[in-house]
């Protein structure tokens, strides 16, 4: 089986890596908070209805623009508890070290530190789901 297209838009694409059991976004530019929503939205509703084990979700933000601190706050306290509770393992983020995304960043690990949720941070998929493959992950 190859990867599925969950979501295709002018600022985000969605698919399911069925080899890795992952969900893998990848940003480009800006979008608005119902634009965010509806991505995660969508990536949720097929975690739930796919009948696919979804382990993981991968989240490419190189070529993403900034975050709305709203969306941000949506993410944190109804994407992510959501997705856990369906299943979701482990979270991993491709970013370039920007000292912004990496603020953004930091406010997601501590929340999902609290949920237990293993998450980090990578300059490449590659190194992602080498991280993704160690026996405490699966």
């Amino acid at each position: 089986m190859g990867s599925i297209e969950i979501f295709n838009s002018h600022y985000a694409v969605g698919i399911y890596n069925p080899e890795k059991k992952c969900v893998e976004v990848t940003w480009h530019g800006n979008q608005t908070i119902e634009e965010y929503k509806a991505l995660f939205e969508a990536l949720l509703e097929f975690q739930r209805n796919s009948g696919l084990e979804i382990k993981g979700y991968l989240s490419d933000i190189r070529d993403q623009g900034v975050v709305n601190p709203d969306s941000r706050k949506w993410f944190e306290q109804v994407a992510l508890p959501q997705a856990i509770n369906q299943g979701l393992k482990w979270a991993a983020v491709v970013f370039d070290g920007n000292t912004f995304k990496r603020y953004y960043l930091n406010l997601i690990l501590q929340v999902a530190n609290i949920y237990g949720l293993p998450l980090k941070f990578f300059n490449s998929k590659e190194d992602a789901y080498k991280w993704a493959e160690t026996p405490n992950l699966k």
